[in-house]
């Protein structure tokens, strides 16, 4: 039997007075990567949000657990703590701070041991390899002159060198091309074991070719309308979501 990994149970959580969220529930399991479709506006970023810990956003009711452990109550620096990594949709750019400075001192806060600068740097350019990223990029300020493509590629480094137990992505492979799809899905698909779990938000289901689906969630107006196997991605992607509502 698969071990528990996160648990979700009748959330409701909104922004700035409107819930968005209305009584969201389902569980992740060690080893599987879980898949959430729907349409723009249906709550799938705030859920992603939420889980993270963004302070911007408001639980009203219901609980996340993360290893058996309730975790509303924790700031997002100390869930990353425990292993949850989130990719964001667009990511931010921070001037001053190197690409390889940010994911050193990152790791060392997850982690709590000291990198030794050599050893890191010679993984750091190896993993870059496989991403097909010029190694010069981890001596650039985080995401400050990178293009969309070469942002979302950031963001699966950081993904690979951060090793987490629980990778949510969000639409990581919206706006990339044929190939930046294929080099985004492998580097995903390169992290993914059976001791963590990937929570993946796409309308791109390009990004699973290298991933096997276990359990697809459709969001529709805050709500999980439709639960199912890799073969529901088929069906929204033939039907639609019309025949949901």
């Amino acid at each position: 039997m698969k071990e528990k990994l996160l648990e979700i149970t009748d959330l409701h959580a909104g922004v700035e007075g409107k819930e968005i969220l209305k009584g969201v529930s389902l569980s992740v399991n060690k080893g599987e990567v879980h898949v959430i479709l729907g349409p723009n506006g249906s709550g799938k970023s705030t859920l992603m949000n939420v889980i993270m810990g963004h302070p911007g956003y408001r639980v009203a009711k219901g609980g996340i657990f993360f290893e058996g452990r309730d975790i509303s109550g924790l700031k997002p620096f100390e869930r990353a703590r425990l292993g949850i990594f989130l990719s964001f949709q667009a990511p931010e750019e921070i001037p001053g701070v190197t690409v390889e400075n940010m994911l050193r001192m990152a790791r060392e806060a997850v982690t709590g041991k000291h990198e030794r600068i050599f050893a890191f740097r010679r993984e750091l350019k190896e993993t870059m390899k496989t991403l097909q990223m010029d190694p010069s990029y981890s001596e650039r300020y985080l995401n400050v002159g990178f293009s969309g493509g070469e942002k979302k590629r950031n963001e699966i480094l950081q993904l690979l060198m951060l090793r987490p137990k629980l990778a949510l992505l969000d639409e990581t492979d919206s706006g990339l091309d044929v190939d930046a799809v294929q080099i985004v899905s492998g580097g995903v698909s390169r992290f993914h074991n059976e001791d963590n779990a990937c929570l993946i938000i796409t309308h791109n289901t390009r990004i699973l070719e290298k991933l096997k689906a276990d359990r697809v969630h459709v969001l529709l107006d805050g709500t999980i309308a439709e639960e199912g196997g890799p073969e529901l991605i088929e069906a929204i992607n033939r039907e639609g979501y019309a025949q949901l509502r």
